[in-house]
């Protein structure tokens, strides 16, 4: 009876092989940074990615993603070690066998990944990182962002910059190739004035006494400043005690979100930020999204969290236009990016190297109704495709 129990369950496997039957376990791994300064960060990235698996119905390993029984592994960068990133990756790729990388908040770990992740025919989803060789001559079929180019937002800032007509800028952003990015996007789309210096910190600075005397020796109209996580927090506390909002405007980008604003406090009225979520917009899957993150981690979500919520989404329709076959991952980015994303941000389609083609919003720091700052959300500053998809190569288009 064994005998023959056994020969069918043979017979079943070749079956499934010979007709193209799904897969039977889709295997993702998450890289984030819970750990140094890049874990209040990631906090959000892993609350919006936990909240977005449970609106598609997986809590735990074993339940369903696109109708494919789904296994999470996670890694954590140690906020933007990049050998530790690799480390991760690579224990992924080999040991788990994983057929999605997604997460990772930092450019520079992205882009040492790519490599490894591409050449094993893995799929690459950010959730953050957004660097401009990806989105260009480093494009592959095998990326897609839930998030944003990392240009996208500064070049939208620097449009504000220009429509405001401020003449001279000082220019501040991290050391490494997010911060070169944002600084450059800035500089592209700021017309009619300079930008007078430009000051790259090291990543994860807490002390800007030494650039904050450089500003006031400068006399700018104004300060863009790229400072995500905790590099903000201290920024904005040290911006506000050196007295210098009193003559200088402040453009900030990824350094006054739903992350940082709990710290900042005060501190951060009257700042202007341009933003690609915009937390006012009335439509009901931003509104659903807002409430349940609400209830289930007790503050506001960031822009972090919504770019990680949609992912799951994104897993699961571009694995069940595939019918559950998950031997193509190529083909199961191509289902994502031409299926586009039904997010809270809006309906969004994708450009041909996978990133996003959406709307960039100002986002004014207010003082709310209960007395607290408050982001709130104004009118829309920009919606077009990034300024490099034109070097992705054409046959690495979808």
């Amino acid at each position: 009876m064994l005998k023959y129990g056994l020969a069918a369950m043979a017979a079943a496997a070749a079956l499934a092989a010979a007709t193209g039957a799904p897969a039977q376990e889709l295997r993702i791994g998450f890289i984030n940074s819970d750990s140094g300064p890049g874990a209040l960060i990631g906090k959000h990235l892993r609350n919006g990615w936990t909240l977005g698996l449970e609106h598609q119905g997986w809590k735990q390993d074993g339940d369903k993603l696109g109708g494919v029984p789904t296994r999470i592994v996670y890694g954590d960068d140690q906020s933007a070690k990049v050998d530790i990133g690799l480390k991760e990756a690579d224990k992924m790729i080999k040991q788990d066998k994983v057929h999605i990388v997604a997460g990772i908040i930092w450019s520079n770990v992205i882009m040492a990944v790519s490599k490894p992740v591409f050449e094993s025919k893995v799929m690459l989803l950010s959730t953050n990182a957004g660097p401009s060789p990806l989105a260009g001559e480093m494009c592959n079929p095998l990326f897609v962002s839930s998030s944003f180019m990392n240009d996208g937002n500064a070049e939208a800032t620097g449009e504000m910059a220009t429509k405001d007509k401020i003449q001279t800028v000082v220019a501040m952003a991290p050391n490494y190739q997010a911060g070169k990015d944002n600084v450059a996007g800035f500089q592209r789309t700021f017309k009619g004035g300079k930008v007078v210096e430009t000051i790259l910190f090291k990543v994860n600075e807490s002390d800007y006494q030494a650039d904050l005397a450089k500003v006031r020796a400068l006399k700018p109209q104004a300060v863009f400043i790229f400072a995500p996580g905790a590099m903000g927090v201290a920024f904005m506390k040290q911006w506000a005690t050196s007295g210098l909002s009193k003559d200088v405007k402040l453009y900030s980008i990824y350094t006054i979100d739903g992350v940082t604003l709990p710290g900042i406090g005060e501190a951060a009225i009257g700042a202007t930020e341009a933003g690609h979520w915009n937390p006012n917009l009335d439509n009901p899957k931003n509104k659903a999204f807002i409430k349940d993150y609400v209830a289930k981690f007790g503050h506001m979500p960031s822009y972090f969290a919504v770019q990680s919520y949609d992912a799951p989404a994104l897993i699961a329709k571009g694995v069940q236009a595939t019918g559950g076959k998950l031997d193509d991952m190529a083909a199961v980015a191509k289902a994502i990016r031409k299926g586009g994303m039904d997010s809270p941000r809006g309906q969004i389609k994708y450009n041909v190297n996978g990133m996003l083609i959406q709307p960039y919003w100002r986002l004014n720091v207010i003082k709310g109704a209960d007395g607290k700052p408050e982001i709130r959300g104004a009118e829309q500053i920009m919606m077009r495709p990034d300024s490099f998809w034109e070097k992705c190569p054409a046959n690495m288009r979808i």
